[in-house]
């Protein structure tokens, strides 16, 4: 007789490889059911994005043979709920589980085609994602999605008016390039921009999302440190060229949250253009700006690197007529946007496990 405590002593045996502990501790083992031979049960991991899934089932059903009886026939439902570390009083985006800030030191190194494409590449995986373009000066996500021409509308919420965000590929997308038009230059001081941003995180209509990525602009100041104080940060992804120029610019981004009165967590840094590879020789790679830069410098912080964009026509044309990368039908950037979601997804529940909890950052006036 199969039971449900041989089953559960098995799983015990198989380990989540990114948080290092068994799935029955981390109580990921749900609804087992045996019918003589027969033995189901789910596994509900920590992200949709997960790219461990298939080797986590096989695990599953490799212990049930093993430990239980050989002759099981295994049936593994693999499900996902995004786990969430945030112990603020949820004031602000409430339904929001995740955080992403999308950083560079400097402009030009392709930091809004990263946002676009780790949004979408999360959203395909299956996961509730929005996208904020917090760059109020050269916004860019509505042109990437698009949008162009296109107008948020209005609804009423609990008595109050809200912006409905607009919706593409899957992504919540909410741009102050939605709201002006786009040969309108925005004239701003810092408290302007500032202000801006706290309306589109409180008065926009963002409901249940397990990840909100938000496209900073470039450099360190107002922005960033409104919206660090404004929400509680899950982490952050750094984007750099190979380039020493630019990658000295991002250490610049990296060294200013591990400030310790800020203190966000870095997810890791992506390389981006790291090499060209033309479309007539998908095998060839050329380092056009170098090679390794921003891994090195990953090595150096001791951070996580999450991988390389390479220069593809299809990356810039599909950004220019609104149709991102990574749901084109060119293979090498498709794949490189989805491996980077997935190693976004990875480092967030990694994060969530062993870090300490997401919080508003507090700063004193000094």
């Amino acid at each position: 007789m199969i039971t449900k405590d041989a089953v559960l002593a098995a799983l015990s045996q198989v380990e989540e490889p990114d948080l290092g502990k068994d799935l029955v501790t981390l109580n990921m083992v749900k609804d087992i059911e045996i019918d003589g031979k027969k033995v189901t049960f789910t596994v509900v991991l920590t992200t949709p994005a997960c790219p461990l899934k298939e080797m986590i089932e096989k695990a599953c059903v490799t212990a049930i043979k093993h430990l239980v009886d050989k002759e099981a026939v295994v049936t593994v439902n693999m499900t996902s709920n995004v786990n969430s570390n945030r112990k603020d009083n949820k004031a602000v985006l409430p339904g929001v589980r995740n955080i992403i800030m999308v950083a560079s030191g400097k402009g030009g190194v392709g930091k809004s085609t990263v946002a676009t494409n780790l949004a979408i590449g999360l959203a395909n995986e299956g996961a509730k994602v929005g996208l904020l373009d917090a760059d109020i000066y050269g916004p860019s996500i509505p042109i990437m999605l698009g949008m162009r021409d296109e107008r948020p509308k209005m609804t009423e919420v609990n008595g109050k008016g809200m912006i409905v965000p607009m919706e593409r590929y899957g992504v919540k997308a909410m741009s102050i390039g939605l709201l002006i038009d786009e040969k309108q230059a925005v004239i701003w001081r810092g408290p302007m921009a500032s202000s801006a941003l706290k309306q589109f995180i409180s008065d926009v209509y963002w409901e249940e999302l397990d990840y909100l990525v938000i496209d900073l602009p470039p450099g360190t100041g107002d922005v960033h440190l409104t919206l660090v104080q404004t929400i509680p940060v899950t982490g952050v992804v750094v984007v750099s060229t190979p380039q020493a120029v630019a990658a000295a610019d991002a250490r610049k981004a990296i060294m200013m949250f591990k400030q310790p009165q800020i203190n966000v967590p870095i997810l890791g840094i992506v390389e981006n253009m790291a090499y060209f590879t033309p479309q007539e020789l998908p095998e060839n790679k050329y380092y056009l700006f170098g090679k390794g830069g921003a891994r090195k410098m990953a090595e150096q912080f001791e951070l996580p690197f999450l991988g390389e964009i390479p220069i593809v026509q299809s990356i810039r044309e599909g950004g220019d007529r609104g149709v991102p990368a990574v749901v084109d039908d060119e293979p090498i950037s498709k794949a490189a946007f989805t491996e980077l979601a997935q190693a976004v997804a990875r480092n967030v529940a990694m994060r969530n496990a062993n870090m300490e909890p997401t919080r508003i950052v507090q700063m004193s006036a000094e």
